[in-house]
């Protein structure tokens, strides 16, 4: 009989706790899905505050034109909100670009209300004591939407150019520890502790799941946030530069991470741990 080495000993105590580690990443799942199901209720979904707030922000009259934004056109009419989020990021004739949901609420600021949009922008994201106008605008346009299924608008060349340049960030590597997007969603089965990571270098339900749930309420921040401010945060944790809010890299990702889940029916505004 051979003597066990050490190497062979380790081995067999990996092979012997895979099974015991596998079943408690299932046992963990379970909960953590259990835990959403409780909090999935809106009632239970402080998110539906900002909705409320959104609407308020919506009608409110401001700038110099004293006007509000009922008039400003989402992709499907002026005043329109129902399915719009659904199709954006999209091209616009008036502003001859490609834009996602925030920027085109900057324009409509800037150029139907005459707001100075400074203030808007320095409090893009919400903190304590520092609520978001964007953060409640977002939440309640995206939310005439929930129901409806993802349609990536890509009949346009602008619109394709800016698909094609969202795919080529998602695998490009960079930053001081060189990863990039597909670093963590590149394959199907990659985690983070207890956190699945969902695979979105291709069509699948992940992708639908994923971008289906933007807007949500993220419950560890006491927030509600944008995927502005997702895809923010996956850079600063890739210690790349902070991209610029509203930057249209921003929304060439976005509109990439929704052609692959087209089809995906909207819950929005969803909850998140």
């Amino acid at each position: 009989m051979r003597p066990i080495t050490a190497l062979s000993a380790v081995i067999a105590v990996v092979l012997c706790t895979m099974p015991i580690v596998a079943n408690a990443q299932d046992a963990s799942e379970k909960e953590i899905e259990r835990y959403r199901e409780m909090i999935s209720d809106p009632m239970s979904n402080p998110g539906f505050l900002a909705v409320d707030r959104g609407e308020q922000l919506w009608a409110e009259k401001r700038g110099t034109k004293n006007v509000s934004l009922e008039s400003c056109d989402l992709g499907l009419d002026a005043g329109k909100l129902e399915g719009a989020f659904a199709q954006l990021p999209r091209y616009f004739k008036d502003a001859d670009r490609v834009m996602d949901l925030e920027q085109r609420l900057l324009w409509c600021m800037q150029n139907i209300q005459g707001l100075d949009t400074k203030d808007v922008v320095a409090r893009r994201f919400s903190g304590p004591g520092k609520p978001s106008d964007m953060e409640d605008l977002v939440a309640f346009i995206a939310n005439k939407s929930t129901g409806m299924k993802i349609e990536p608008q890509l009949s346009h060349p602008k619109e394709q150019e800016m698909a094609a340049v969202g795919e080529e960030l998602f695998h490009r590597r960079g930053g001081v520890m060189d990863f990039s997007c597909s670093t963590c969603h590149g394959a199907e089965g990659k985690r983070i502790r207890l956190q699945a990571l969902p695979y979105l270098a291709g069509p699948s339900k992940d992708a639908q799941v994923t971008m289906a749930s933007w807007p949500t309420y993220r419950v560890s921040q006491s927030a509600l946030r944008t995927f502005q401010h997702r895809l923010w945060d996956c850079y600063r944790q890739q210690r790349w530069p902070a991209p610029e809010y509203g930057s249209d890299g921003i929304t060439a990702l976005t509109l990439y991470l929704n052609k692959i889940a087209a089809g995906g029916e909207l819950a929005v505004p969803s909850i998140k741990r």
